[in-house]
């Protein structure tokens, strides 16, 4: 089996039930969902003249593949009524595969571990609290270490 650190949120609807239903999803399709965050209030990243989005941070057990598991996660979003249109755009559900094991994967469609998560506090926060000592298989560091460096000032609250 393999361990998926995932990103789920959103900022349109019904953000709770989204995420409610975006657990389901994943726990059906993808794998035994192993630890589950909180939820934080997170201000938009990249665009953001939207609303807030809620985010929370997964680890999860799964037999699938890293490449079937963004199929998979795809695949919910899209089931959720998500449309991809610009990047940072507002959305319905966002699945995001963090790291997979401690994998380094490259490939056109996907980059694990997630490229930009050191950059955002958004992530580095949810994550932090159910993998604090998880090592970026990247840059050696540890997640607490990551957030405790993180430069992002956008605002985010555990709700």
């Amino acid at each position: 089996m393999n361990k998926a650190y995932l990103l789920i949120g959103g900022n349109e609807g019904d953000r709770f039930l989204h995420m409610q239903q975006a657990r389901a999803n994943i726990e059906h399709i993808c794998g035994v969902i192993e630890q589950v965050s909180s939820v934080y209030l997170t201000g938009a990243w990249g665009k953001t003249d939207q609303p807030d989005f809620l985010n929370q941070a997964l680890l999860i057990n799964t037999s699938l593949g890293a490449q079937d598991l963004l199929q998979a996660n795809l695949s919910i979003e899209k089931t959720m009524g998500r449309i991809r249109t610009v990047q940072n755009a507002p959305r319905i559900v966002d699945i995001d595969i963090l790291f997979y094991n401690r994998e380094i994967i490259a490939t056109p469609d996907l980059v694990i571990p997630h490229p930009r998560i050191a950059e955002r506090r958004f992530v580095l926060e949810p994550l932090n609290e159910i993998a604090a000592d998880f090592v970026h298989p990247v840059s050696g560091k540890t997640v607490r270490e990551l957030l405790r460096e993180c430069t992002d000032t956008l605002p985010v609250k555990k709700i």
